[in-house]
């Protein structure tokens, strides 16, 4: 048995599920809300029987390990250490010498930035100064003090460092934590204490926002890398915004801590912080995996408009819908405008821009539009960041508003957008872009495997059709599997499906929840549909796929490709139901 194996087998998903959705008995499975929608009725199901749960409202599932994932923004590692916790598993007896020699170091790290945000805490609720700080000058009360864990470095230089080394924490120890300077004393003096937390809450480094004015001292000073911590990678506040992000379907994502920690004090708590400005692919994936709604609230300033262009590129890498947060002229930040009315700050939320338009709004105002010059600084600026756009439909969008801003013709745009050095085209050729599968046609393809586990009759049609239909390895062997086996209904996962087991009982589930209670006529009849809706979605879909491989060959200059894939295009469209096309 491996680790995964064993932290299964000591848990019962119903009870770790049961922490975040209220489950009610449902024969021999359990029902809820989908944690993942605003549904009002109950479509989430858990099976004991299976080991696995499944949302309709959203079509997600899996195992106990896939809900911890999508529930709290992990990867499978860290929710596999997340359960493993809960289970009272040791994961260091499954791994080999110098992986459980590192995993040693890392509990050691974490121990250590343990005790320090303790220590910080105590000494906060000791030292007056640093609580008129916090409370008076800052406004923070016990329940966000508590939340974050806000503390209070002493000045002395090596409070914190005795006070590890009192509990068996050696030097080295200390500064592989980042705790220490470079002469072996405290990293943090005379700063209120901002513990920065992994997506599980445990410390993991901190912020430390010096108290009052200190000629020559940085404001605010931040743990270097770390084993634990990497700034490219961390996002602040991730761990206390989760349920936020998920309940709201969206994501703030602020330059500043304390703007987080004001947001959360203020009841808007879907609100996180990178370092600074300076958002990564790492940031957004993680963020994506609660939400693919971010917005963003930063500066308008040069440093705030190129994080904003890097952020532009990297999310149509990542699949997010990426708008800016703009502030109030007057206010610097989201914690002044939180001081000043909170309702301020959740209406500058609500009005967000798409992340292009804010761009170009902010070039128009630092260029004279009613001169050539002015223009053509504009134009050079504003294309550079369409650009980074893959969606050509996208592009051409941004093209015409551009014309439109500048009083130009779309032509002259689109000529200087073409107009590039050669080595820049050579870089980014035109490419046949990936046309994904519109989400309800996974559904229909889901719903129509999980009906024929129970529906033997219509497993004889499968033999007849083209399995390409159907997306993805999984639901290619499921069809696979009723071409070549027809009339077995399926009650558990054959052995030639074992490699797609989870999925196999998710399909089973989804029968048992959707189909059982229909009488075997009103299932051959559903089969049928489905399986007439899935061929006219795939023709749809190879629709596409030639649109822009003909787009690709035109671009090129390819006529005689250009002409064959016009003749395979108008015969497919042909074959697709009119009203469907």
């Amino acid at each position: 048995m491996d680790a995964k194996e064993e932290v299964r087998a000591k848990i019962a998903i119903e009870d770790v599920i049961g922490e975040y959705v209220q489950l009610k008995r449902a024969g021999r499975n359990f029902k809820g809300l989908s944690p993942f929608s605003g549904e009002k009725t109950a479509s989430f199901f858990v099976s004991p029987e299976k080991n696995i749960w499944h949302d309709f409202s959203s079509n997600k599932g899996g195992d106990v390990f896939a809900f911890v994932m999508e529930v709290e923004g992990m990867d499978f590692r860290a929710a596999l250490e997340h359960l493993a916790r809960k289970a009272g598993v040791d994961l260091s007896l499954y791994e080999n010498q110098s992986t459980q020699e590192l995993a040693k170091r890392k509990r050691r790290l974490i121990e250590a930035n343990a005790l320090a945000a303790r220590y910080y805490q105590q000494s906060l609720l000791r030292n007056q100064h640093a609580k008129d700080y916090v409370v008076t000058r800052r406004g923070f009360n016990q329940s966000i003090v508590q939340s974050f864990m806000l503390g209070y470095a002493p000045d002395t230089g090596s409070a914190l460092t005795t006070a590890l080394a009192k509990s068996g924490y050696k030097k080295q120890e200390m500064a592989d934590a980042g705790l220490t300077n470079r002469y072996g004393g405290d990293m943090f003096r005379g700063r209120m204490m901002v513990p920065l937390m992994d997506a599980s809450g445990q410390v993991i480094g901190f912020t430390g926002r010096i108290i009052g004015d200190v000629p020559g001292a940085p404001k605010y000073l931040n743990t270097s890398q770390t084993l634990l911590y990497d700034k490219s990678r961390h996002v602040f506040g991730f761990s206390q915004a989760k349920e936020a992000i998920r309940r709201s379907g969206y994501v703030v994502v602020v330059e500043g801590n304390l703007d987080v920690v004001s947001s959360h004090q203020a009841g808007i708590a879907q609100v996180v912080a990178t370092a600074g400005t300076a958002m990564t692919e790492h940031h957004l994936r993680a963020l994506k995996r609660l939400t693919p709604d971010v917005r963003l609230a930063f500066d308008g300033d040069k440093a705030g408009i190129a994080a904003t262009e890097r952020a532009i590129a990297i999310a149509g890498q990542v699949g997010v819908e990426l708008t800016i947060v703009s502030l109030p002229a007057h206010v610097k930040d989201p914690d002044e405008l939180i001081r000043e009315d909170p309702k301020q700050w959740q209406q500058a939320i609500d009005t967000r821009q798409p992340a292009v338009d804010w761009v170009l709004a902010q070039y128009v105002s630092r260029v004279d539009m009613n001169t050539a010059a002015g223009k053509r600084a504009f134009t050079t600026a504003a294309l550079d960041v369409v650009r980074l756009l893959s969606d050509p439909v996208e592009q051409e969008h941004y093209e015409q508003k551009i014309a439109t801003m500048t009083g130009t013709s779309l032509q002259s745009i689109h000529a200087k957008f073409e107009r590039q050095p050669t080595e820049q085209k050579t870089l980014k050729p035109v490419t046949v872009r990936t046309v994904e599968r519109p989400p309800e046609a996974l559904v229909h393809q889901d719903d129509v495997l999980a009906a024929t586990c129970l529906d033997v009759s219509s497993q004889d049609a499968f033999g007849h059709m083209n399995l390409d239909m159907f997306v993805g390895e999984e639901r290619r062997a499921v069809a696979g599997y009723f071409a070549a086996h027809p009339g077995n209904e399926i009650e558990d996962t054959p052995p030639e499906l074992h490699k797609y087991d989870t999925y196999v009982k998710i399909l089973l589930l989804r029968a048992e929840a959707r189909y059982a209670g229909m009488d075997a006529h009103e299932r051959v009849f559903e089969t049928a549909r489905l399986l007439r809706l899935i061929e006219t979605e795939h023709k749809k879909h190879r629709q596409q796929e030639l649109i822009e491989k003909l787009r690709k060959a035109e671009a090129d200059g390819d006529d005689t490709t250009a002409d064959e894939l016009r003749v395979t295009l108008n015969t497919l469209i042909k074959e697709i139901p009119r009203g469907k096309r």
